[in-house]
């Protein structure tokens, strides 16, 4: 353990990260902790400062922390064979690709491993942008699908989004947030009405074969913000009509964590699954794991040669079907939807009263509290940050999203939350509500 302000401590190693990182790479809180140690749904901070973790590295620590089944499964592959590429015959490629196909509701389905959500969202749009000989594509306002140059290029949420150059041309439709926007006093048929009307009224001003919309289920940097079940499934409508595929971003609503569905596109599933899932995050519980499944005939659509020399790594492999085969057997989603349940109800129950809380929504364990100025409907970042704060002191940590600036609390647990953890952690959320509020009156 190390002293605050000592030659090796926190206030150092902010120094040297400084130092050698860019600017935009920037930690939270106003004296960043480093994070030494995790164990379930705790970490522990550099100088032995214990925390409940209630962001799980976005959203990406999905079971527990240090899960004993993924620590053996990595270090005994490791201690086999760490590499290979996709050159050669990968038995934990293929057993995890069995499962997630299988999983995935995709007929026919063929998986493609990657490192990253961003590189996942990159190989679909090259697969829709191929299959269809377009580079049109559809996205929804106020989304985020990842930082690489054509991710950020369909990005509709300007905080994440540092150019405006980029190889597609993209299409933004109405739909991500129910609450905001011109739509938002509208009924939920009506909105969907609304939203297709949009829909339409955008593929009338298009030129050529738009290529895929793509879409998160529920948004994740846009603050856990969705439109009404059934949405996608009536776009699906329109996009069949003219054969424009769907893409359904699962990187953040994947394995379960919404509770009542094992992917977010289910709850849109009227019309059938998406053409192109893709994924990451969570199921490598920590480990670098993305990738992307799609029907054979949009996944062997590409006529030259691939690779990935990364991708589908014998040892992510086989953390990836530890961590999945215990989120199954310990019906991890059942869980969050259950403990989940409980979580956002108290969540409302401490934020009642409080002028700065405008919505408390989400589903499962991916809950958003959305902060406003107090006696408006005007975003407050400033109230998310010192809420932050707050909560940092108490024993807490939360992540943040939403608009320019964040914000919108962003709460998302390990699958594995138990009912006194989120009893626990609503407690210390209130308390930190309560000392923002009187801190923004200062």
């Amino acid at each position: 353990m190390t002293a605050p302000g000592s030659g090796n401590g926190p206030d150092e190693l902010l120094r040297r990260h400084r130092a050698v990182l860019p600017e935009w790479v920037g930690p939270y809180y106003e004296r960043p902790i480093e994070l030494t140690r995790g164990e379930g749904r705790h970490v522990w901070d550099a100088e032995g400062v214990r925390y409940l973790d209630f962001f799980g590295g976005i959203l990406t620590t999905m079971t527990e922390h240090a899960l004993p089944a993924v620590t053996k499964a990595v270090a005994e592959q490791a201690a086999r064979l760490v590499h290979s590429s996709t050159l050669y015959l990968n038995r934990p490629m293929v057993e995890l690709a069995e499962r997630v196909a299988a999983l995935s509701g995709i007929p026919d389905a063929r998986v493609f491993f990657t490192t990253s959500g961003t590189e996942a969202n990159d190989t679909a749009l090259m697969l829709a942008t191929a299959h269809r000989g377009s580079n049109q594509v559809l996205a929804l306002r106020n989304s985020y699908h990842g930082r690489s140059f054509s991710s950020v290029g369909i990005t509709g949420n300007s905080a994440w989004s540092p150019t405006s150059l980029s190889p597609l041309q993209t299409l933004y439709v109405h739909g991500g947030v129910r609450t905001r926007g011109p739509f938002a006093d509208l009924d939920d048929a009506a909105y969907i009405r609304a939203c297709v009307a949009d829909l339409r009224d955008v593929l009338a001003q298009a030129r050529g074969n738009v290529a895929a919309l793509i879409a998160e289920p529920v948004q994740g940097v846009g603050g856990f913000t969705s439109g009404p079940d059934g949405l996608f499934a009536a776009f699906r409508e329109v996009l069949d009509e003219r054969g424009i595929l769907w893409i359904s971003d699962e990187v953040q609503t994947g394995w379960g964590r919404t509770g009542e569905h094992f992917w977010g596109w289910q709850a849109h599933a009227g019309n059938g699954p998406p053409d192109v899932l893709t994924f990451a995050k969570g199921i490598g519980n920590g480990m670098s794991i993305g990738g992307v499944v799609a029907r054979a005939s949009v996944m062997n659509c590409l006529d030259a040669q691939s690779i990935s020399t990364f991708g589908g790594s014998p040892v992510t492999m086989a953390a990836g079907l530890a961590n999945l085969e215990h989120l199954l057997a310990n019906d991890l989603q059942g869980n969050a939807r259950r403990v989940g349940g409980l979580l956002i109800e108290r969540v409302r129950a401490v934020s009642a009263g409080l002028d700065l809380v405008r919505e408390v929504r989400g589903r499962g364990l991916m809950i958003g509290v959305d902060l406003v100025a107090p006696g408006t409907d005007d975003s407050c970042p400033r109230a998310a940050s010192l809420v932050l704060e707050a909560a940092r002191e108490a024993g807490l940590l939360l992540g943040k999203g939403g608009g320019p600036g964040g914000s919108v609390l962003r709460i998302a647990p390990p699958l594995s939350l138990t009912v006194p953890e989120a009893e626990e952690g609503a407690k210390l959320l209130g308390r930190a509500l309560r000392e923002a509020r009187a801190r923004l009156d200062d």
